[in-house]
Formats: C-alpha cells, sequence, structure tokens
C-alpha cells in the first residue's frame, strides 16, 4: 500500500511569518489590482459585480447542473452591508461546488497580491506548529529583523506583543507578526529554560521562489523551487541556472510546491525545452489553446524532476511538459491532480474572486485533474520514513531537527533522482562519445 505524505506535514510544516502558500493557477492582470474608493460601493452592486462575473466567464455553462439567473435578484433588498454581500457572494460560489472558485477577503487578496509582487512586511522567519501545538522557528531568513535579532532555528514564540499565543492558530500568530513597514513588533521566545524578549523594527521581506540552489556530490546541481507565486519566480530560476552551469546535471524539486501562476509555469518550461508544447488550455467554449515552446533552453543538461503529493498546479504543468516532452524523468510520488486555472479577479470594495476560467491537458492531451501525474519512479515515503528522517530534508514532521541539509543524503527520494541523474548524464555522455558507424562503398 502506498501511502501519501500525512496531510499535516504538507499542510502545516512549513509557514513563513511573511508569506501564505498559494494553491492554484492564476492567469492576472495588472488591472486586477487598480485602487477603487471602496467606501461607497454598495453591498447590492458588489454583489451583482460578483455575478455578472461567474456568468460571463466560469468555465463551466451548465454552472454545476444550474440556471445561473436564480442567483441573479435573490438578494435584493436584503444586503444591509458589504458583509452582508460577502456572506452572499460565498453562498452563491459554493452552488458551484468547485473550491477553486473561492471569495477572498480584502486581507485575503491583498495578501495574494503581496505574494505575486514579492513585497511583504514582518521579521523574516520561517513557522511551523509542532505536535504539541506550539509555534517554532524553522528558520530565521538572513539579513531579516529576526535573523539580526537572533531568533534561532528551534526558538518557540510564546508571545507577540506581550499576548500570549497559546491556542491559537499557526495564521493567527503569523498574522500578528506581520505589519506595517518600520513599526515595531515584540517577540517572546523560549530556547530552552531561558525567555527572551525581543524588539523589531518589520521591513520588507525578500520572498524567494527558489528555496535552494547548490552543488550535490559528483557535480550535481540542485534547485528547490517552493512556488510559482511571485512575479520574480522566473528570474531566480535564470540565475540559478547560471550558477549551477558547470554543473553536469540537475535535480529540480518540486516536492510540496502548491503552484501560483500560469506564466510563471509556462516560462520556466521554456528554459528546458528546445522543442513541443507546453500546455493546451480548454475554455469554457471547448476551445483548445496550446501553448508552444520559444525553442530558446537556457539549459539542454539532463533533468530530473521530484514531485510528490503536495506538487499541483503549475508544478503539475511544469512536470507534465518536461515528461511528455521526453525532457525529464519524474521521481517521487504521485502529484496532487489540479488540472485547473483560475483567474484573479479584484471586486470594487478591495476584495476579490478567483474565478476558474478553463482547464489545461499536458502535452499528450492528459487531464490530470483529480488524477495528478504518477512519476516514472515511484519512492513511496511512509510514517516510519518520515519520523526517521527520510522523508524531503527540509522537513521535519517532529520540529527537533532544524540542521538537515539536501547534502545528508537521508532524504530517499532525492537519493533516488541522484541516482537517476547519474545514470542520465552517463547515457548522454556515452552517446555523445560513441563514434558514428561509417560505410564505404
Amino acid at each position: 500500500m502506498k501511502l501519501h505524505a500525512p496531510k499535516n506535514i504538507c499542510e502545516a510544516i512549513s509557514k513563513i511569518a511573511v508569506v501564505a502558500s498559494a494553491c492554484l493557477v492564476i492567469l492576472a492582470t495588472q488591472s486586477a489590482f487598480a485602487a477603487q474608493d471602496k467606501s461607497s460601493v454598495p453591498p447590492s452592486a458588489l454583489y451583482h459585480q460578483a455575478w455578472r462575473l461567474i456568468k460571463d466567464s466560469y468555465y463551466e455553462r451548465n454552472y454545476n447542473g444550474q440556471d445561473w439567473s436564480r442567483w441573479q435578484h435573490r438578494y435584493d433588498g436584503k444586503l444591509k452591508d458589504l458583509d452582508d454581500a460577502h456572506k452572499a457572494v460565498e453562498t452563491m460560489l459554493a452552488s458551484l461546488g468547485d473550491p477553486y472558485t473561492r471569495f477572498l477577503n480584502r486581507d485575503a487578496f491583498d495578501e495574494e497580491k503581496s505574494q505575486i509582487e514579492a513585497r511583504l512586511f514582518g521579521v523574516g522567519m520561517q513557522l511551523g506548529m509542532n505536535k504539541e501545538h506550539r509555534v517554532v522557528v524553522i528558520a530565521p531568513i538572513e539579513g531579516t529583523p529576526a535573523a539580526n535579532a537572533g531568533i534561532h532555528s528551534g526558538d518557540e514564540i510564546i508571545e507577540v506583543d506581550d499576548k500570549q499565543v497559546k491556542g491559537q492558530s499557526l495564521d493567527q500568530v503569523v498574522k500578528q507578526i506581520r505589519g506595517p513597514i518600520n513599526s515595531k513588533v515584540a517577540i517572546t521566545i523560549s530556547r530552552g529554560t531561558e525567555k527572551k524578549r525581543l524588539t523589531m523594527v518589520r521591513a520588507e521581506i525578500p520572498i524567494r521562489a527558489v528555496a535552494n540552489a547548490e552543488v550535490l556530490p559528483g557535480n550535481l546541481g540542485y534547485i528547490r523551487l517552493d512556488s510559482f507565486i511571485s512575479s520574480k519566480a522566473n528570474d531566480e530560476m535564470r540565475e540559478s541556472l547560471r550558477k549551477l552551469a558547470p554543473t553536469d546535471g540537475i535535480v529540480l524539486d518540486l516536492r510540496n510546491n502548491p503552484g501560483g501562476l500560469l506564466s510563471n509555469a509556462i516560462e520556466i518550461a521554456n528554459m528546458f525545452l528546445d522543442h513541443g508544447i507546453i500546455v493546451s488550455t480548454i475554455d469554457a467554449d471547448g476551445y483548445k489553446s496550446p501553448t508552444p515552446c520559444s525553442q530558446r533552453p537556457t539549459t539542454r543538461k539532463p533533468l530530473v524532476v521530484l514531485i510528490n503529493p503536495g506538487s499541483a498546479s503549475a508544478s503539475e504543468i511544469l512536470s507534465g511538459a518536461l515528461r511528455d516532452n521526453d525532457r525529464a524523468k519524474l521521481i517521487g510520488q504521485k502529484s496532487f491532480g489540479k488540472g485547473l486555472v483560475q483567474a484573479i479577479n479584484k471586486l470594487d470594495d478591495g476584495s476579490g474572486i478567483n474565478v476558474t476560467i478553463a482547464r489545461y491537458l499536458t502535452p499528450n492531451d492528459t487531464d490530470i485533474h483529480k488524477h495528478g501525474i504518477v512519476p516514472d519512479y515511484e519512492v513511496e515515503i511512509k510514517e516510519e520514513d518520515f519520523k526517521a528522517g527520510k522523508g524531503p530534508w527540509w522537513i521535519d514532521p517532529n520540529m527537533t531537527n532544524f540542521k538537515r541539509s539536501a547534502l545528508d543524503g537521508k532524504d530517499v527520494q532525492l537519493s533516488k533522482a541522484v541516482e537517476v541523474l547519474k545514470k542520465e548524464i552517463a547515457s548522454q555522455t556515452h552517446t555523445a562519445t560513441t563514434p558514428a558507424t561509417t560505410v564505404k562503398y
């Protein structure tokens, strides 16, 4: 029996105090983020704006088997304020039965915008919640207020601005730590028997899409791409490939990467492909739009890709493009299975809706929605493997070992990827050095 990564590990192990994970493929336009006056928006107008948005752009014209006009005037005269309008919009969207078409309040919409712009303000530390429901520092981010104040991996956060965090969710604690740039926040930590109250000035925190780019033993490049949501993800990937240009091959780690911008997935695929289709989208009218590669790759080095059940949407687009075009072998576990495309839409009061506008197919015309992508080399991870530190190297379910690295050799899926990559390099080297057979007449 194959065992997927425990859900609590995939979802709760890694939260940065300045960013939340993106879980969808997004088509975004600058106009979606235009500033508008929120104070004068009538609740009924906001609701009808949302209704019209779904009517015009939702990818399934049967709207989950209902006549969409039934919602048009359902709340006429009943919405007293914007909170009422928000609840009505949420109820209307729920009737679609689509978890990816969802309402975002102003805070959630602003956070999504901040992730795309890669601009967030806080103190700069990666947090997790352990099995005792304590908020623990996984790592401070180098050069940030948290690192400069002496925050260490393993420190427990016990108070924020002298208010205890016990009993709060990880998201609630993160929200308290964030705040306007140049404002102060006091964080009390527990380190063993010692308690410290540290006052920090919030700053703009660098949000890295590429979490690691390093050289593994054997002159192998390793890149861990955390997310496709940042508009800077493409530049970071190019820089990583330049840094690793002297290596003989590359391991691209997309495990637990929940996705992000469709445009990023396409552009990063272009960095590796010299032929073929990257992805095809199918809109509400059934029109299929294939996206061919640009045929100008950044690298042609041998490549393997790591995926697991936490690899979704844009991760699956990239993985499918590389595998279907015979550019890379996939190693790990079956991916999440999200084959839908959403568009960001800002409502007039500053809230928003992510609307499913299309579905997508891999280059071989495979619909992976609710099915996922099965890797070429399956490496199962059992619960005892996680406990023994054999899962993804940056994940410690016990929240006790903060010194692991991609170089420690304990990550069984990464070890398999290295093994496969070495074979790919050897195969390509043999092919390149074998002289062509000549026939004389």
